[in-house]
């Protein structure tokens, strides 16, 4: 007998820990492929700590195979799905197109950079989303500083140690922190830069972190004015240019960098499926069932999950929800095939880290709120508990940043236009024309 075909497309949050436990859970009973267009699931939370030198890029990244035995996986970029048919077409990383049948199917493609019309902005600023952006901004912040040390006219030297932020939730927030603290190490290397680097987080809402609890945003405003980061809330980018940007209180500010983290939009290959969308996202049930198509599922950023405990909304694009949805698609799959029965997403949160380098987090495990030490203590163990695998690696790095000057050098393998802002696929880096 032909065993039951679930292709999970995706391999972010949802989908890597959809594959994980419906595999647990189905055992040699189904046949499990993972559709993804690279071969490892990226913890997105440890970012900013790549681009600050804290954390290697290899220990973020884990690898699928090896790590879901028994998963079939696919390199792969989702491009077409056939609804009545019950096919997944892909194009391989060579270019080959090719197709893959499914019996159940789990739409978990995630989200990229979101994308304002603001004029310059796709031109001259850079997203946070993938990989190659973190390992881009690394080599470009240190660029930066060494075309700083080296410039004769006060104006560019100005310009160029001058980082812009826009946007002050999560993303944005730990950039600007980890930022700060790397530019500060670069300085005091560099004793023919006179110009302390000088970082900007702007945002339209009136308090950094504005989706988390107001004491969290205390904390977080408070540790970015007292390194000396510029938090401009009530304001953001009304144009930008190859020198600099336009704010929307009228004022210039020289710049050669703006990193764009306003946020995220679910993959535009959810628009092309042909199914109905709310925001942007696919609507589903609160199974996670796809609506007059049983046998099709969707999860993560991607999906509009109703959250019943705030009834006519949805569930926020977070890695918890993501992650937590993945988990409960396995299960609810396992049920369609009479193997337990299928559940409701209900999430309860269970509180929030934010990591802003050095001794200095926020943190609100089971609403108590933490600073300092003690929220460190508890962000860095939120982070080991959450990553499926490199947990000593990690540590180790954490332990050197700690005790040993961090090693800072350009190595000029993602080059500006492999990054564009406007980009289907943050994870890959585009190939130059």
């Amino acid at each position: 007998m032909t065993k039951p075909r679930v292709v999970i497309v995706g391999a972010g949050f949802a989908g890597y820990h959809a594959a994980k436990t419906l595999n647990r859970l189905a055992g040699s009973r189904a046949e499990i492929v993972l559709l993804n267009s690279t071969d490892y699931f990226l913890y997105l939370p440890l970012l900013p700590e790549v681009a600050a030198g804290v954390v290697e890029p290899t220990r973020i990244a884990v690898p699928l195979t090896g790590n879901l035995d028994g998963v079939r996986v696919i390199i792969g970029e989702a491009d077409e799905v056939d609804l009545q048919n019950r096919w997944v077409g892909f194009t391989q990383p060579e270019g080959d197109r090719n197709r893959v049948a499914y019996d159940r199917l789990v739409l978990a493609v995630g989200s990229v950079n979101k994308l304002l019309p603001i004029p310059g902005v796709t031109e001259y600023a850079h997203g946070f989303r993938g990989l190659p952006e973190a390992l881009y901004l690394h080599d470009h912040v240190i660029r930066q500083i060494e075309l700083a040390e080296q410039a004769e006219d006060p104006a560019e030297q100005l310009a160029r140690a001058t980082f812009v932020v826009v946007g002050a939730g999560y993303t944005g927030t730990e950039v600007a922190a980890h930022g700060q603290l790397f530019t500060d190490a670069l300085h005091a290397q560099r004793p023919r830069l006179t110009q302390r680097p000088r970082w900007m987080l702007l945002d339209v809402a009136p308090r950094v972190l504005p989706e988390l609890d107001q004491r969290m945003s205390v904390t977080a405003h408070r540790v970015l004015q007292r390194r000396g980061v510029d938090v401009r809330m009530g304001t953001s980018v009304s144009e930008a240019t190859a020198d600099g940007v336009k704010l929307t209180d009228g004022e210039y500010v020289p710049t050669c960098t703006l990193v764009w983290c306003v946020g995220v939009r679910p993959d535009p290959f959810v628009a092309e499926l042909g199914l109905r969308t709310e925001r942007g996202r696919l609507v589903t049930d609160e199974y996670l069932n796809v609506p007059g198509f049983p046998e099709v599922y969707a999860c993560g950023d991607a999906a509009a999950v109703p959250d019943i405990t705030k009834p006519g909304q949805i569930c926020a694009m977070t890695a918890q929800h993501a992650q937590r949805q993945g988990k409960l698609v396995a299960h609810n799959i396992a049920a369609s095939y009479g193997q337990g029965r299928r559940r409701p997403y209900r999430h309860h949160d269970l509180g929030w880290v934010v990591d802003l380098g050095g001794k200095d987090a926020a943190a609100n495990p089971l609403k108590v709120n933490l600073a300092g030490l003690p929220a460190k203590a508890v962000t860095r163990g939120y982070h080991l508990l959450a990553m499926p695998a490199n947990r000593t690696r990690i540590s180790a790095d954490w332990l050197l940043d700690a005790t040993l000057p961090r090693s800072a050098v350009q190595l000029g393998l993602i080059p500006a236009n492999a990054v564009p802002l406007e980009s289907t696929t943050p994870e890959i880096p585009t190939r130059p024309r």
